[in-house]
């Protein structure tokens, strides 16, 4: 069951922090700034990804290769190349694709 209903686009959430962060993309609202630059994010945990760039950060490293990540969505990203895994498929021809935008692109 999912409760809480987006009055912009109809999309709906069972857990509210999830209905909250997804009200800030009708909204605009960034309220977490980096104190570095001043760039301000929707979401907590993209500040956090964000701030390993002035750091230097990279705290995920890929067990196969060793080349290091900042963002853990980037390493299982980078993983599909050792693994060949392609997890997007196109409902019309069937074509799969390792990342989303190459299907979206499709």
């Amino acid at each position: 069951e999912k409760p809480l209903s987006c009055a912009d686009c109809g999309q709906t959430f069972s857990h509210r922090g999830n209905f909250i962060i997804h009200r800030r993309t009708h909204t605009g609202e960034k309220p977490f700034t980096c104190p570095d630059c001043g760039k301000s994010f929707s979401e907590s945990y993209r500040l956090t990804v964000h701030r390993r760039n002035h750091t230097g950060e990279k705290p995920f490293t890929c067990a196969e290769c060793g080349q290091s990540f900042s963002d853990r969505r980037i390493l299982i990203r980078h993983r599909r190349t050792h693994t060949g895994e392609k997890p997007f498929t196109c409902p019309d021809c069937g074509k799969s694709f390792s990342q989303l935008s190459g299907l979206t692109q499709h």
